[in-house]
């Protein structure tokens, strides 16, 4: 139940900020939200997130609205290598990062919302 994308073209710091807005939530909810964030960084994690359903879908036999992101992992992969040209023949050098995202998904189990439900009514009526 994962799915991984690497070298993405896009800096692992913007990916990461849009990984941090559905880290541990539900997938169709993680869903929502993604399709209405206007970043470039959203589609692909969308895009992965969507791959590790179906992976989980087909190869599992889970069913989707279980699912929840167990861990969404951003890292740091190649980066290309450029250079602006200066003065005198000198050239500036630019590094044009990529990201590897990986999405594992986890399956919420009720019993556990079942007992946080219970223990939250009697910390109320205390």
């Amino acid at each position: 139940m994962k799915a991984h994308l690497h070298s993405y073209r896009l800096a692992p710091k913007k990916t990461n900020l849009i990984a941090g807005m559905v880290r541990g939530l539900p997938v169709r909810h993680a869903m929502d939200i993604l399709e209405r964030t206007p970043k470039k960084g959203a589609q692909a994690i969308l895009g992965v997130l969507r791959s590790a359903l179906a992976n989980a879908v087909h190869n599992d036999r889970q069913h989707a609205d279980d699912l929840f992101i167990r861990r969404l992992l951003v890292n740091q992969g190649s980066a290309y290598r450029r250079g602006v040209p200066m003065s005198r023949g000198r050239v500036r050098p630019i590094r044009k990062f990529t990201s590897h995202i990986e999405v594992v998904l986890g399956i919420a189990s009720k019993t556990k919302e079942k007992v946080s439900k219970k223990t939250v009514s009697k910390q109320k009526s205390s």
